[in-house]
């Protein structure tokens, strides 16, 4: 498993190269190694590699992968990056330290519904659909500045930026410079944006957040 330690310092050597072509620190882009349906002993060499911060798709499997490991390794930080169904908000407001899929009204009012029984605030990323993708969940990006407000003003999400995930056969850069515009007019500081394929091309557009799977842990079984 020392190949996902190299994995991770290749990465993050990519990201160091990437950040200082475009000016930046690249102490401001987080890398969220994406878990799902890895299997435990790839995310315990991670874990011994020094990686602190994932991302996982489903509340269920991700209470499978990590319940007792969140015990282990207080410093974990564990974001939601697939889709939340309203009747799985409150396991994922117990288990997650960021919710990076809010989408509709009745998801964000549930969330801040949650996070008070909880006595949780946990900071929220709102899905962007840049690419306008029938089958994709997010927001529509003309609706993103009025979801905002809602989440944030109406609900009282902490509402620290925005996520999308570029359609598969578009330039991916066109979508990342789409989120930086929307994100920039809202005075929203953190884009998470950019996974394994392509997020050398998000740091220079301003993402924050990269979320890699494949490069890190190799393909799924």
């Amino acid at each position: 498993m020392t190949e996902i330690a190299d994995n991770i310092a290749a990465i993050h050597e990519k990201i160091a190269v990437a950040a200082k072509a475009a000016g930046r620190d690249p102490a401001e882009i987080n890398l969220v190694a994406v878990s799902k349906m890895q299997p435990a002993e790839r995310i315990r060499a991670a874990l011994d590699a020094g990686q602190r911060l994932f991302g996982e798709n489903r509340v269920q499997e991700a209470q499978d992968h990590w319940a007792a490991l969140k015990e282990k390794y207080p410093d974990l930080k564990l974001h939601l990056i697939g889709p939340l169904q309203t009747n799985k908000v409150k396991d994922a407001v117990a288990l997650f330290d960021c919710i990076e899929t809010l989408d509709r009204e009745k998801l964000a009012l549930k969330l801040a519904e949650e996070m008070a029984a909880q006595n949780r605030d946990l900071p929220c990323f709102i899905q962007v659909n840049t690419g306008e993708e029938e089958q994709k969940a997010g927001i529509l990006p003309e609706y993103a500045g009025e979801f905002h407000d809602y989440c944030r003003y109406e609900c009282g999400l902490d509402v620290r930026g925005l996520m999308c995930i570029p359609p598969l056969d578009e330039p991916p850069a066109l979508h990342f410079a789409l989120l930086k515009k929307l994100a920039d007019g809202l005075g929203l500081v953190d884009l998470s944006m950019g996974m394994s394929a392509d997020f050398e091309k998000a740091i220079p557009l301003g993402a924050t957040y990269v979320r890699v799977g494949t490069a890190l842990f190799g393909e799924r079984e």
